[in-house]
C-alpha cells in the first residue's frame, strides 16, 4: 500500500463527506493506493455515524471510536499503530490542510528519501490570538530541539516514512513535536514543504490559550526525557551534589569559626546564630531530597506500563 492517511477529529461531522471525497479524488488522480483511518476523539455530534457510512461505501475507510475524548496524540499514536502504509500522511479534519499536497509529500518521502517531512503554513487563515503565540512557540522549539529548518512544528499536515510512525511513541500532548521525537529516535532527514492553508469552512476552532501554555511545558518535558529518560539520577543526583557540597563548605565554615574563636580566646556564640548554620541544614535537606527523587524517578521509568492504553470502543475495518 502507498499511503495511509491518518484523520484525527473531534466533532467535525459537516467536514468529514467533503473531506473524504476530496480525499479520493487525489489518490484516483495519482494512481495511488491507500486507507483513510479516521479517529473520532469522543466525538459528541454524529462524527461516528458519517465514519461508518463512509466505511460501509468504501472498503479502504477505517475507523477508530474512543470511548471518550483523549487528545490528538493518543488518536495519533492509534492510527499510526493501525496504518499499513509505506508513507503515512496526517492532516486535521477541519477542511483547513488540504489533500491536494498529498502527492508532493509523497514524492518527498519516497524519492528524496526524507525520514518526515512537516507542512508549513506560510500564509495562514488562523486568528491573532492564534498566529502570534504559534510564531512563539515555534522559535522556541527550534532552538531547543535544533531543528533549524522547520517554521511549523505544529501543522497537522505531515508525512512519514513508515519506519518512523513504527519506532516513536506518541503520547499526553507530544504531537506537537513529533519531529523532535522522529529526531531523538534517530530519523534525522526532517524537511519542510509549504503548503496551502484554507480558512474553516463548518464548526470552529478547538484552540484554547491553554494549548500555548501546555505546549511550553511539554517542550521542557521532552527536552528533559531526551536528555535524562533514561537516566534521570544524572540530573537529579548532579543538583543533589551541589546541594551537598554547599552544605558542607557551610558546615566548614562554622567549624572554621569555632576553631578562631577558641584559638584567640573570643567569646564563642550559638551555632544557631551563624547565618551559615541554616545555610548548611537547607542545602543538605535539599540535597537529600533531590537524591531521593533521582531514586524514585529511575525507578518509575524502568517500571512504567500503560502510557499508551486507551479505551476503543469500536474499530472499523475493510468497510465493515
Amino acid at each position: 500500500m502507498d499511503i495511509s492517511v491518518v484523520i484525527p477529529l473531534y466533532n467535525e461531522d459537516e467536514s468529514l463527506p467533503e473531506l473524504y471525497a476530496w480525499i479520493e479524488r487525489v489518490m484516483k488522480q495519482n494512481s495511488f493506493t491507500y486507507e483513510v483511518i479516521f479517529i473520532n476523539d469522543g466525538s459528541t455530534d454524529n462524527s461516528w455515524n458519517v465514519i461508518k457510512d463512509l466505511s460501509n461505501s468504501h472498503e479502504c475507510v477505517k475507523g477508530i471510536k474512543f470511548r471518550r475524548n483523549y487528545g490528538k496524540s493518543p488518536a495519533l499514536f492509534c492510527g499510526f499503530k493501525e496504518a499499513q502504509g509505506d508513507v503515512v500522511i496526517t492532516m486535521d479534519a477541519d477542511l483547513q490542510d488540504s489533500p491536494d499536497e498529498i502527492p508532493g509529500l509523497f514524492r518527498m518521502i519516497k524519492e528524496e528519501g526524507y525520514d518526515l517531512v512537516s507542512g508549513y503554513k506560510q500564509k495562514r487563515y488562523d486568528p491573532l490570538s492564534k498566529t502570534i503565540p504559534t510564531k512563539l512557540f515555534n522559535a522556541t522549539a527550534r532552538k531547543i530541539s535544533g531543528i533549524k529548518n522547520l517554521h511549523d512544528f505544529n501543522c497537522g499536515l505531515k508525512a512519514y516514512h513508515r519506519d518512523v510512525v513504527k519506532n516513536i511513541e506518541v503520547y499526553g500532548e507530544m504531537h506537537r513535536y513529533i519531529p523532535y521525537l522522529a529526531k531523538n529516535a534517530g530519523f534525522s532527514r526532517i524537511g519542510e514543504k509549504v503548503v496551502h492553508h484554507q480558512s474553516r469552512k463548518y464548526g470552529k476552532s478547538k484552540f484554547g490559550i491553554n494549548r500555548f501554555f501546555n505546549g511550553y511545558l511539554d517542550l521542557i518535558t521532552l527536552w528533559f526525557l531526551s536528555g535524562f529518560g533514561r537516566k534521570p539520577m544524572h540530573v537529579f543526583g548532579f543538583l543533589g551534589t551541589i546541594m551537598f557540597i554547599i552544605g558542607f563548605i557551610s558546615a566548614f565554615i562554622i567549624g572554621a569559626d569555632k576553631l578562631w574563636a577558641v584559638a584567640h580566646n573570643i567569646p564563642q556564640r550559638l551555632v544557631t546564630d551563624s547565618p551559615y548554620f541554616y545555610i548548611a541544614l537547607t542545602m543538605m535537606m535539599i540535597g537529600t531530597q533531590l537524591f531521593l527523587a533521582g531514586f524514585i524517578a529511575d525507578l518509575v521509568s524502568r517500571n512504567s506500563e500503560g502510557r499508551n492504553d486507551y479505551q476503543i470502543e469500536e474499530e472499523l475495518r475493510c468497510g465493515r
